[in-house]
């Protein structure tokens, strides 16, 4: 393609909305352009990066036996509304674009496809004699984000590929699991990117395991936990880990005592002289389940840990068939605001104890009259301990489960992993960190699903069971982003060779030269022929722009008819290093078939 006939426009100066590199690079190269918050449009550059990676997806996923489909995008309420998704994913999270058509039926805009997907197989399954069977689609998905950012890594469209298998029993699924992590593994190779396979954290699609690929980044959004004999990973959400032991307490004995002005960890252990590993802290949640109740929730967690708000949210997803609910709307910490809702005096804060009195909650109908006490793994072999005497202004030392406290009956790991932490596996590997970008996640469904919707099939036997399922996904435009991101320099993108929208570009310094226009026209006409994806920048510009232009779109190699031409050479410059050599022009052609073979592996 010459560079004269494509919509190509870069830009000098940085887009003031753009956060990250990646964000910035690809508005500033003419990748694409902003049409309205989180929504983009792929221009032609960009979506020949789209499609490489699709390609690339699209084998990988035939290479398992996945049969490629289309699955709507609008989707009935009525699906969502059987597998019990709706309100979580039109109230509680917000995501999905929900709508009345002229008939006055609600519809949604698919973030996600399991219900779709479920039904097809509620209607078109019938025997194991057509199982293990394995589905996919690439496609625009629509979430409706409450801060779109970052371009397309946390966009309202986005395009994705997601994929749905359906099986006898767990080990049919586990099987095909594996088959996708090889296959999840195998893309992000082939597509030039370093990253990490974690545990991750379900959410809201849910299921029994589920696997998260990072593309390692800085800007990445999320953190990742990992020991160095490469034997563990996993999403700070997801991360389990032995924190550092406990400090021998100092107190013998049981004392109230005051502490003025000490309603934090680090004022309350400099005032007693003790370690923060011989408090437990008292953390107030509210929950708000399906059905409208609110849970009051009290997290005892020993005083130098932090509460993981996923994993302390899952915890009590499992207890809401206790209050008559499915999940949870909403979690946080009550402001104080929101204290004066439900508290019938002034709570203690900074000072309150594991045993603070139901009747601080000012009862009423949609709201739990006891407090859920929850304690964390961390706090319960704490022996003569310190933690508050719900009183502003004292605490009480040498306390101890089962004499001055009730240890709760519902303990818990609800504490944040973090680096320096011990690994469980091996307790002489500690936990390191790095950032990521989640560019896929796989998940083991289980029956979740089906069993909510009504997919079954008939065994042997002639029994009918649910279907086990699977699903899988990878964000085909988060994961081209995502590869800018990983790789660039000051001057611009740098493409990894399997994805670039051209593997080379021409460049003639000065078009009025003849010469230099004939040596780049033959060149531009037998790289294409050899099947050397090719660009010609025929542009009337100064040599100076162009370069810097090529520089800026990131193409992995720059051949330039100069000066050299007069020695039968061309100058050969390769984006990632700055490498730049002369070839003699009839050796330019398969020089660079070998190197795009090469840098493809």
């Amino acid at each position: 393609m010459r560079l004269s006939q494509i919509l190509f426009v870069t830009l000098r100066d940085d887009p003031a909305d753009a956060e990250i590199p990646s964000h910035k690079l690809l508005l500033r190269a003419g990748y694409i352009r902003r049409i309205g918050s989180g929504i983009y449009a792929y221009l032609p550059l960009m979506w020949r990066v789209l499609q490489k990676v699709s390609q690339i997806v699209r084998a990988e996923m035939n290479a398992t036996g996945a049969q490629e489909c289309l699955l709507p995008q609008l989707q009935p309420s009525e699906l969502w509304q059987e597998s019990g998704r709706w309100d979580t994913y039109t109230k509680a999270e917000g995501i999905m674009f929900s709508l009345i058509d002229r008939r006055q039926q609600k519809l949604g805009l698919g973030p996600t496809h399991e219900e779709v997907i479920t039904t097809i197989a509620r209607d078109m399954i019938r025997s194991y004699r057509q199982l293990p069977l394995h589905l996919y689609q690439i496609q625009t998905k629509f979430r409706d984000e409450i801060r779109p950012r970052f371009g397309l890594m946390r966009g309202r469209e986005f395009i994705m590929k997601d994929g749905y298998s359906f099986h006898v029993d767990q080990v049919s699924l586990k099987a095909t699991y594996q088959d996708m992590y090889q296959a999840y593994s195998n893309m992000l190779r082939r597509c030039g990117l370093a990253f990490r396979a974690v545990e991750a954290d379900s959410g809201a699609i849910g299921g029994s395991g589920s696997t998260e690929f990072m593309v390692l980044a800085e800007a990445g959004e999320d953190e990742v936990l990992y020991t160095e004999d490469g034997k563990y990973a996993a999403n700070v959400e997801k991360a389990i880990s032995l924190p550092i032991d406990a400090e021998l307490s100092p107190f013998t004995s049981y004392e109230k005592q005051e502490t003025p002005g000490t309603e934090t960890i680090e004022k309350v252990c400099g005032f007693l002289r003790c370690s923060p590993t011989q408090v437990v802290k008292n953390v107030i949640y509210q929950t708000v389940y399906d059905n409208g109740l609110t849970v009051l929730v009290l997290v005892s967690i020993r005083g130098d840990q932090e509460v993981n708000e996923v994993k302390l949210q899952n915890e009590l997803t499992k207890l809401a068939g206790n209050y008559g609910a499915k999940t949870i709307i909403s979690l946080s910490v009550p402001d104080g605001e929101t204290q004066e809702k439900w508290a019938s005096k002034s709570l203690p804060l900074g000072y309150i104890a594991p045993d603070l009195a139901d009747e601080y909650i000012n009862g009423h109908k949609q709201l739990h009259s006891q407090f859920l006490r929850l304690v964390d793994q961390t706090a319960v072999d704490l022996k003569n301990f310190v933690t508050g005497a719900n009183q502003t202004g004292y605490h009480v030392v040498g306390a101890n489960w089962g004499e001055q406290f009730k240890l709760p009956n519902a303990k818990v790991d609800v504490r944040k992993a973090r680096p320096g932490d011990r690994a469980i596996h091996d307790p002489s590997q500690t936990l390191q960190t790095a950032r990521g970008i989640e560019v896929g996640h796989i998940f083991q469904l289980g029956t979740k699903y089906s069993q909510a919707m009504g997919a079954t099939y008939t065994n042997e036997q002639g029994e009918e069971h649910p279907l086990f399922m699977g699903c899988y996904g990878v964000g085909v435009s988060r994961l081209a982003q995502s590869a800018v991101e990983q790789s660039y320099d000051e001057n611009g993108i740098i493409w990894p060779v399997a994805i670039a929208p051209y593997h080379a570009i021409v460049t003639i310094p000065n078009i009025k030269d003849a010469q230099q226009v004939e040596v780049a026209e033959k060149l531009y006409t037998q790289l294409n022929q050899a099947g050397v994806e090719t660009l010609l920048d025929d542009r009337d510009e100064r040599a100076g722009v162009k370069f810097k232009d090529a520089d800026l779109i990131g193409i992995p190699y720059r051949i330039v008819t100069g000066r050299a031409i007069a020695n039968g050479k061309v100058e050969v410059v390769k984006r990632a290093t700055r490498e730049s050599q002369e070839i003699a022009i009839e050796e330019v052609v398969n020089t660079l078939q070998q190197w795009i073979t090469a840098d493809s592996r």
